[in-house]
């Protein structure tokens, strides 16, 4: 980014650069991002300014396309779920949570193995993790990310559907690490919404309480 006064802004992370000054570079409008990875840019942008502001970074900016937008919010939201699989890795043990379960009704089978099959809760998590992250960085279906087919589009529904299982399982048997990690993050607030709003996931499959959740199905920008 190059500045008035001619000088040039480098958004990288130097080696050595400290926790607290990651990104510590001055905003940037939308407009102006001229780079094949603008939306993830920007939506990082937008949450580090306030994870909590949840209206403000899932609004679309105008003229963007909405299959590129999903894609790179759900990227996004698998990348930020790593951080409460490791804070989960201290409480969920194979021997405590034998099953992917969310209160004594749901057990989740897991997809990773040749036959789904029920796996321990944080081995499900991981499974579920590594599935996302080799669909969504597949080139098969997602070769641009500036432009993506309808089909491929038509694939993130499911993948919200497992990675949500992670949010469940916290929410009913780790209340603590997930209630300190939405503190932090609203991921799971931000989450809701965005299922909501582009019609992902049913209502009756959102079972972690979200009373900030107003939309309704089909309130899609687009």
């Amino acid at each position: 980014m190059k500045m008035a006064d001619g000088s040039t802004i480098l958004r990288r992370n130097r080696p050595g650069t400290k926790a607290k000054d990651f990104s510590n570079w001055p905003d940037e409008v939308f407009e102006e991002m001229d780079s094949t990875l603008a939306v993830q840019q920007y939506i990082q942008q937008m949450i580090k300014k306030d994870p909590s502001n949840v209206d403000q970074i899932l609004t679309m900016p105008d003229g963007q396309d909405e299959g590129v937008w999903k894609y790179e919010h759900l990227r996004q939201f698998c990348m930020e779920l790593n951080g409460l699989a490791v804070r989960l890795q201290t409480q969920c043990f194979p021997a405590t949570c034998s099953q992917m379960t969310a209160t004594e009704q749901w057990i989740f089978l897991c997809a990773a193995h040749k036959t789904p099959k029920e796996c321990p809760a944080i081995d499900y998590t991981r499974h579920t993790l590594d599935g996302a992250a080799c669909l969504l960085n597949s080139n098969k279906y997602f070769p641009s990310r500036v432009s993506i087919k309808d089909s491929s589009v038509a694939k993130l529904g499911s993948v919200c559907r497992r990675v949500y299982r992670i949010f469940s399982h916290a929410y009913f048997h780790h209340r603590r690490i997930f209630n300190e990690f939405e503190e932090e993050t609203s991921l799971c607030l931000r989450f809701t919404n965005f299922v909501t709003k582009y019609t992902l996931m049913s209502k009756e499959n959102l079972i972690v309480p979200i009373p900030e959740c107003e939309l309704t199905p089909g309130e899609s920008e687009a």
